[in-house]
């Protein structure tokens, strides 16, 4: 559900954090607002990339506006992101998290087994997506490339395989049509196209990686999974999320942003992240000759304790992580360029410290 892209403090500077965090507590005050506190679930790390592109290409600050005290901002008020580009993250969080929870009812997943909740899932999948319709209704934006995704994608499944770009290919447009959306909102029509080919990267290489997170579980289940639908082996996924990583950071560049740098920061450095983090966190193919491993990944015990624990990651934007998903990834741990200087307060107040370490690209004082 939190998407691809989750940065932490410690991997970006503090101002583009901040900026990061102000367009996180829009989206989700943005669901709260026009949709009801249970909405504030639907809340997604990816979808809120709409609202990062639409301030992206405005030439001065999106509105900010003054929000009361959080767990997450450890209980402090924050400014946040009050705009069309927030409603418009806000209605895709919405239709996406509808699709996902029809995925799981129709795939039987875990609790979803049980007729009682797959049928109080389905209501709820049924309020969000016709909230998530509404909100892109008063914003001009045709729902439909997001809605037809998630049912082409049932049918792909139903199917049972094909070739890996076939696969892929209703997340590319969903996520290129909301992403055009943006140039619409901002009024810059020369970006529609540049944004188009960006979203169909970046929705190609969030549909992979999410399969191969997804890729030990569903071989022990025989659910469907795109690479085995495929026949994809791990090592030619990762070529293909290079690629589509190579195609989104040219798509990038080729935008006209008067405010590019969170943009580039999330679109580019992180996402080339979350290709390192996926593929060292994912197991080779078992064999018998396989070393046991030495530090095994805790299971998901399932149940309430399950649903307990991801109703509180939800709450928390994905600040807390239940001890079995991405154990390796947390800020403590999360060091990427090996360079000490990027872990201390002052790592940006000097360019020598920090102006060849990817971790601080994009900071003011530091080399682009």
């Amino acid at each position: 559900m939190f998407g691809i892209v989750r940065p932490c403090r410690h991997g970006m500077c503090g101002g583009m954090f901040k900026d990061w965090l102000g367009h996180l507590c829009g989206l989700c005050l943005a669901l709260r607002d026009e949709h009801g506190q249970a909405a504030r679930l639907a809340t997604n790390y990816d979808a809120l990339l709409v609202s990062v592109l639409a301030e992206a290409q405005t030439d001065a600050p999106t509105r900010r506006r003054t929000a009361g005290p959080c767990a997450l901002r450890g209980f402090r008020t924050a400014g946040v992101v009050e705009s069309e580009g927030a409603r418009l993250a806000a209605s895709v969080s919405l239709i996406l998290a509808g699709a996902k929870l029809r995925d799981h009812i129709a795939d039987g997943d875990g609790p979803y087994r049980r007729r009682l909740v797959a049928a109080t899932a389905g209501r709820l999948a049924g309020r969000w997506s016709g909230a998530g319709a509404s909100t892109a209704a008063a914003l001009s934006f045709d729902p439909a490339p997001l809605t037809g995704a998630a049912q082409a994608q049932v049918e792909l499944e139903r199917s049972g395989g094909g070739a890996l770009a076939t696969l892929t290919a209703p997340t590319e447009e969903a996520v290129a049509a909301a992403f055009a959306h943006t140039a619409v909102l901002t009024g810059r029509p020369g970006n529609r196209e540049p944004l188009e080919r960006a979203g169909r990267a970046f929705g190609r290489l969030a549909h992979l990686l999410d399969a191969v997170e997804d890729l030990a579980e569903d071989r022990e289940r025989g659910a469907y999974n795109p690479l085995l639908a495929s026949g994809t082996a791990l090592a030619d996924a990762r070529t293909h999320c290079e690629r589509a990583q190579g195609e989104l950071r040219e798509a990038v560049h080729g935008l006209e942003l008067p405010r590019p740098r969170l943009a580039t920061s999330l679109l580019v450095h992180e996402t080339s992240r979350a290709i390192s983090r996926t593929f060292a966190e994912t197991p080779p193919s078992p064999s018998p000759e396989s070393p046991p491993d030495d530090h095994p990944r805790k299971a998901n015990p399932g149940g309430l304790i399950s649903l307990a624990c991801a109703a509180f990651s939800c709450c928390t934007c994905g600040l807390y992580q239940p001890p079995w998903e991405e154990e390796d990834s947390r800020c403590t741990t999360c060091a990427n360029c090996g360079d000490v200087c990027c872990h201390l307060p002052e790592c940006c107040s000097n360019c020598d410290c920090c102006s060849d370490c990817d971790c601080c690209s994009g900071c003011d004082c530091c080399s682009a």
